[in-house]
C-alpha cells in the first residue's frame, strides 16, 4: 500500500463466532461482507472482508486462531515503509513481539507487536499499489478515531511519535484522569491518548462512523450488543457510543443527531 509511513490502514476483528459477528456488524454499522481471495466463508482459511457502502474495504473478520487468547477483540494495522525496520525499532524502544515479521502471499508483510505499556497493534506493508482508505474521518462505515488507554500516557505519546511521526495536537483536560491528548499525523487528527482507569489494561479502541447516532444506538441493543457509554456529544459536534458486540469485542461508533 502506498500510504505514508504511520498511516492507519486496516482493522481486524478476531472472534470465536465469525457468523454471529458478521450478522451483528452488518446490522449495526451497515458493512457488507465478502470472502477474501480464494477462501470461502466457513471454509479453510476463512477470512472475511468488511466493506463500507462506498465499496472500500475497511477491515477483516476471522475466527480466533487456536494458539491465540480466546478473548474477541479489534486490532488496528499501521502502515510502515519497511516492516522489518519498523519491527526492530519498536522492540528497541521497549515494545514486545506477539508475531514476528511474516510475509503473506498476495497480501504483504506484517508483524504483531505491543507498545511498551502492552497495547497490541500490527505493522504492515501491503502488496497492493493502491492506498488504503480504511481510515477516513468523514466517510460512513470507515474508521474515524483511534483511542489509546494506557498506564503512562506521556510515555505513549513519546513512543508513537518516535515510531510513526504522530504528534500531540492539543489536549482536553479530564480532571483527575489527566489529559485527553489528541494525536495527529501531519495535519490530520487521527485519535487520542488517555490514562487508563485503575485495573484496565492498555489497549486501542476503534470508532467507526455511522449516520444517526440514536438509530445506531437502537440497532446495537436490538442486535444483542451492550452499550457502555453514550450517546454522548464530543467536541466538534459529533456524538459517540461505546459498546461491545454479543461476543464481547469492544468498539465505538461516531455519528450525528437528527
Amino acid at each position: 500500500m502506498s500510504n505514508p509511513h504511520g498511516t492507519p490502514i486496516w482493522y481486524e476483528l478476531i472472534t470465536g463466532d465469525p457468523d454471529a459477528a458478521q450478522a451483528f456488524y452488518t446490522q449495526v454499522v451497515g458493512w457488507s461482507v465478502s470472502s477474501f481471495g480464494g477462501t470461502t466463508i466457513d471454509g479453510p482459511g476463512d477470512y472475511r472482508i468488511l466493506s463500507a457502502a462506498d465499496g472500500q474495504g475497511i477491515g477483516g473478520l476471522m475466527r480466533t486462531p487456536a494458539e491465540a487468547p480466546p478473548e474477541p477483540r479489534w486490532f488496528g494495522y499501521i502502515g510502515v515503509d519497511d516492516v522489518d525496520t519498523a519491527f526492530a525499532k519498536v522492540t528497541e524502544a521497549g515494545g514486545s513481539t506477539l508475531m514476528p515479521p511474516t510475509t503473506l502471499d498476495g497480501v504483504g508483510r506484517l508483524a504483531l507487536v505491543a507498545d511498551p505499556q502492552g497495547a497490541p497493534f500490527y505493522l504492515m506493508r501491503g502488496e497492493s499499489p493502491e492506498p488504503s482508505h480504511a481510515f477516513d474521518p468523514k466517510a460512513e462505515g470507515h474508521c474515524t478515531w483511534h483511542e489509546l488507554t494506557t498506564g503512562d500516557d506521556q510515555a505513549a505519546l513519546t513512543f508513537y511519535g518516535e515510531q510513526f511521526g504522530w504528534s500531540r495536537a492539543g489536549a482536553m483536560p479530564m480532571g483527575e484522569m489527566g489529559d485527553y491528548s489528541f494525536l495527529a499525523l501531519g495535519d490530520v487528527t487521527i485519535g487520542a491518548v488517555m490514562r487508563a482507569p485503575s485495573g484496565e489494561r492498555p489497549s486501542w479502541q476503534y470508532y467507526f462512523r455511522v449516520g444517526d447516532i440514536d438509530a445506531a444506538h437502537a440497532r446495537i441493543k436490538a442486535a444483542g450488543g451492550i452499550v457502555h457509554m453514550g450517546p454522548m456529544e464530543v467536541p466538534g459536534g459529533d456524538w459517540i457510543v461505546v459498546a461491545s458486540d454479543p461476543q464481547g469485542a469492544r468498539f465505538g461508533l461516531v455519528g450525528s443527531k437528527g
